[in-house]
């Protein structure tokens, strides 16, 4: 390169370019915020007012949970774009991730898709966060 320092956008701030979803056991996955908004609820969540709020959604059968919470700075160089999923394990939120990465790389690709692997002792689970998540 010409002497510049190539940087890569963080987390923090209106014009993040990554975001940090946080599993209900505390693991945080970084992920590229276009890949996030892949879910229309953390779209929701990410461009809603800058205070600290929470989000509930329906996890099926009647019962009804809260699934994440998410907290922005009321000044935008103190956003934290972090999105906190306090019923979503992280051996489930990892997945979701690998599907946002999925998704981008596949939507109006004119290659052949392949099937996105999923095993069976966490389809439940992943259904459940898909359902809520909008994905």
């Amino acid at each position: 390169m010409d002497g510049e320092e190539k940087t890569f956008g963080g987390c923090e701030g209106p014009d993040a370019m990554y975001v940090k979803l946080i599993s209900s056991d505390g693991h945080e996955f970084i992920v590229k915020r276009e890949h996030a908004l892949t879910s229309g609820t953390i779209k929701a969540m990410l461009s809603g007012p800058g205070c600290q709020q929470s989000h509930g959604g329906c996890i099926g059968w009647g019962q009804t949970s809260v699934f994440g919470e998410w907290k922005e700075g009321q000044f935008a160089e103190n956003e934290t774009n972090e999105v906190n999923f306090r019923e979503i394990p992280s051996h489930v939120l990892s997945k979701v991730c690998m599907y946002f990465t999925y998704k981008v790389r596949y939507t109006n690709s004119s290659t052949e898709i392949p099937e996105f692997p999923i095993a069976p002792e966490i389809a439940l689970e992943l259904l459940m966060a898909a359902n809520f998540l909008d994905c």
